[in-house]
């Protein structure tokens, strides 16, 4: 699979060089993300590249949101890190059965998952990013989780983090 990768200046780069043509012929490709790179880092990539903005109705606003934080410092202690990871849920009661996959974004530390809803953007715009891996749970049972590595492309990662971030309308005054 090709990848492109998202750099910290915003860049994405293919094949050793940024990308300078049309973006969305980069969608579907795997996405790997460079050492340090933070949401910021995604916010200077929407604003390199705006045909992204279109992906989500969310983008916008969201783009608006985090210019009107501080330039740097968009940081909070109650997790180390962001991480984006994708999920695989069989269900079987109550019938039918069925099987959901979703994409989240959460906060990390010591390898738990921490809501960041609660969280306005500006107490997490510069945390590092990492892709997390697949967990599959089997009819609910989330003892027996299974984790597996996974890919995702970039259109996955700027769909599920416009959807993830667009729960966060709390004014940052709620959060002091």
């Amino acid at each position: 699979m090709q990848a492109v990768v998202l750099s910290r200046d915003g860049s994405l780069v293919y094949e050793g060089r940024p990308i300078t043509s049309d973006s969305l012929g980069f969608l579907s490709y795997e996405v790997k993300i460079e050492e340090g790179y933070a949401l910021r880092s995604l916010f200077s990539c929407l604003r390199r590249y705006p045909v992204l903005l279109r992906l989500h109705d969310f983008w916008p606003s969201l783009l608006e949101q985090a210019e009107g934080c501080p330039a740097r410092g968009c940081v909070t202690t109650d997790f180390d890190g962001l991480e984006f990871a994708k999920t695989i849920e069989m269900i079987g009661h109550p019938d039918p059965p069925r099987m959901e996959v979703y994409n989240s974004l959460h906060g990390i530390q010591s390898n738990e998952k921490i809501e960041i809803r609660p969280y306005h953007i500006q107490f997490f715009l510069d945390m590092e990013l990492s892709l997390g891996k697949l967990r599959h749970v089997v009819f609910g049972d989330r003892v027996d989780t299974f984790v597996f590595d996974t890919v995702y492309n970039l259109f996955e990662l700027l769909d599920g983090i416009a959807w993830e971030l667009s729960f966060h309308g709390m004014p940052v005054q709620c959060k002091l």
